[in-house]
């Protein structure tokens, strides 16, 4: 009986798991592209972790730069920063972030 809980759970967990949860700007949450997520990649991240130069996006924790050109930049649609990096890893290569609307 547990194990089958247990079973029940884990599916649950990884039918969600590339969904962004929901905020004000988008109650019902959204999906992350699959080129982007494998499921556990993706995740939003504080604000502060990247910032913005003029060469493009700084993930501070990594110090990886994603250039303004660069095909892995998106735009976030729920106004808040995510951040898919190879296995989820904090230390992991980017796969796709996305940033909110520039407010300048």
């Amino acid at each position: 009986m547990i194990r089958a809980g247990l079973i029940l759970a884990a599916l649950t967990v990884s039918a969600h798991a590339h969904d962004a949860m929901p905020t004000a700007a988008q109650p019902q949450g959204w999906s992350y592209p699959f080129s982007c997520c494998s499921g556990y990649d993706c995740r939003t991240v504080p604000a502060d972790w990247v910032k913005e130069s003029p060469e493009g996006f700084r993930i501070v924790i990594t110090g990886e730069v994603v250039a303004y050109s660069d095909a892995r930049l998106k735009h976030s649609p729920d106004g808040d920063t995510h951040w898919c990096s190879v296995a989820g890893a904090n230390d992991g290569r980017t796969i796709c972030l996305f940033v909110p609307p520039r407010s300048f």
